[in-house]
Formats: structure tokens, C-alpha cells, sequence
């Protein structure tokens, strides 16, 4: 398994004693679709979390593969315009997070960051979601995913 992968694996145990299944596929997991190819399910199942900077301070969105993040929506949660929300930097994502884009887990992050949960997600039994590198994933009840992410449910789409 990746070092990164494995790191990921060892906080999760620790911080919450889930043991992630994770799976590596070397072709790349790097969009929603190629990971649900890799792993045989809905694109729709896809979790990607992407990090916004929402005026200023960095969120992360996990969102359906199926859909797509409306910056008004994200503002609107946080009270700002759209015009005050970006996809974030990926050095700052690196730096504050602790993981590199297309790699970012839902949970297990450096810095305590809000996180929302696309309710799309909600409806799956099975979720699938970075496990630290951009070829490696895991599958979650997307119920414990919210639970260990401490993670807000919104209509990200708008």
C-alpha cells in the first residue's frame, strides 16, 4: 500500500477505530468517473471532497461525483456571496490539510476544518471516498462518513 495510503489507514484506526477497506488502482482514480469505473459502482457514489476557500477560510465540500458545487450554494451556508468562494490553493490544501488534491480524504485531516456532506451521498448505503493518494479509495456507509467528518448535510448544488 502507498505511504500515504497507509497513513490515512493508521489515523482512521486511531482517531476513530475504522479500518478502511482501501483499494488501489494504478490506471488513477483521479475524477469521479474514473473511480467508479475502478470500483464497479454509480458514479453518483463517487465522494469527492474538494476544498473551497469560502472568504477566506477553507471548507471542504464532500461531494457526489454526480454533482457539481455551486459557489452560491456554498456561500449560502456561511453567509458570504459566491463572489467570496473559490476552489483553495492546493499548497494551502497540502498545508492545512495535510493530503494533496485528488488524494483528500473526508476525514482525517491536519487542521479542523468545517466539512459538508452533499446529501446525495446520504442516499447510498455504500460510498466510495480518497484514501490519500489519487489511486487509492475506500468504501464507507456514508452515515459513519458524516459521523467521523463531523459533516454537515446540504444540497451543495444549489
Amino acid at each position: 500500500m502507498h505511504p500515504r495510503a497507509e497513513e490515512f489507514s493508521k489515523r482512521a484506526r486511531e482517531r476513530y477505530g475504522f479500518d478502511p477497506e482501501v483499494e488501489e488502482f494504478p490506471e488513477g482514480t483521479k475524477t469521479a468517473a474514473e473511480a467508479a469505473e475502478a470500483v464497479g459502482c454509480d458514479v453518483a457514489q463517487i465522494a469527492s471532497s474538494l476544498a473551497f476557500d469560502v472568504d477566506g477560510d477553507l471548507v471542504v465540500s464532500v461531494t457526489s461525483g454526480a454533482n457539481r458545487v455551486s459557489e452560491a450554494a456554498l456561500g449560502a451556508q456561511f453567509d458570504v456571496s459566491a463572489d467570496d468562494v473559490s476552489m483553495a490553493d492546493a499548497d494551502r490544501i497540502k498545508e492545512t490539510l495535510g493530503w494533496s488534491i485528488g488524494g483528500v480524504p473526508p476525514f482525517c485531516h491536519e487542521t479542523a476544518v468545517p466539512v459538508l456532506i452533499d446529501e446525495t451521498l446520504l442516499e447510498f448505503d455504500t460510498v466510495w471516498a480518497a484514501a490519500g493518494t489519487p489511486e487509492a479509495v475506500f468504501p464507507i456507509d456514508p452515515a459513519e462518513l458524516r459521523a467521523y467528518a463531523d459533516a454537515e448535510p446540504v444540497d451543495v448544488t444549489g
